[in-house]
């Protein structure tokens, strides 16, 4: 069994493989609490961690005492070929999603979309090249800016999301151009892609891909867990049992 980690910014995933297969999957506020879960960590026998925050050195450690752990890193032989400019500042979650998207559309043009804490486009070929893409800010990260750096807006909180074309309101009138505005952005670059890319294949991803889903019309797939079954493939991949 693997246990496959991806520690974000606002949480830690965790998940047990079987070979493809995920079979369990949860979630801590962080490494030193999914570390002390014992009765999660002992059913695994090899780990794998990919994470985009600094100071985990002691909780990896302790993880160490009872698996062996591979610690990801874009320098790393994956299944697809990173052909980013500047490898050292790529993101491991960027290029994870895109292994994820090989695993299940291997040869061809993928632009994976993950919505999380930042609305992030990722690129890779029919050769299973990734090429690259693009980050803007994801919908938590407009809301806060709005009130951050003005001195009047209100932080409009999820579940007061109410976003006609025209706002009648100073709250719709935020929700219809952060949420109005960011699905014009996700929209218009998929037609741009599609444009150069006929055969196209977009899979969403990310907290608030559900969601985002929902409002879109285009052909799109929605796969939550891409950047695990990124690193799971990639554990596969260094064991050579794929």
């Amino acid at each position: 069994m693997n246990l496959i980690l991806d520690i974000g910014n606002t949480q830690v995933k965790a998940a047990l493989f079987e070979h493809h297969q995920c079979m369990a999957l949860n979630t801590y506020p962080s490494l030193s609490v999914c570390v002390a879960d014992f009765n999660f960590i002992k059913k695994a026998s090899r780990a794998i961690v990919s994470s985009v925050v600094k100071g985990i050195e002691t909780d990896l450690g302790n993880l160490k005492q009872s698996i062996p752990v591979s610690l990801f890193s874009t320098s790393l032989t994956t299944p697809i070929r990173n052909l980013y400019e500047s490898p050292d500042t790529l993101g491991a979650d960027r290029l994870l999603a895109s292994i994820g998207a090989f695993a299940i559309y291997p040869n061809k043009n993928v632009l994976v979309i993950d919505a999380g804490t930042c609305i992030k486009y990722n690129f890779t070929n029919l050769n299973n090249e990734f090429i690259g893409g693009a980050i803007s800010p994801g919908l938590q990260m407009r809301f806060m800016a709005l009130n951050q750096f003005t001195s009047q807006l209100p932080l409009i909180e999820p579940s007061n999301w109410d976003f006609p074309l025209i706002g009648k309101n100073t709250n719709q009138s935020i929700c219809s151009g952060v949420i109005n505005g960011s699905l014009n952005e996700i929209k218009g670059t998929i037609k741009e892609y599609e444009n150069k890319y006929p055969e196209l294949i977009c899979i969403l991803t990310g907290g608030d891909s559900d969601f985002l889903a929902k409002q879109l019309k285009n052909s799109i797939f929605v796969h939550q867990n891409l950047v695990l079954e990124g690193l799971n493939y990639t554990l596969l991949h260094q064991l050579g049992t794929i």
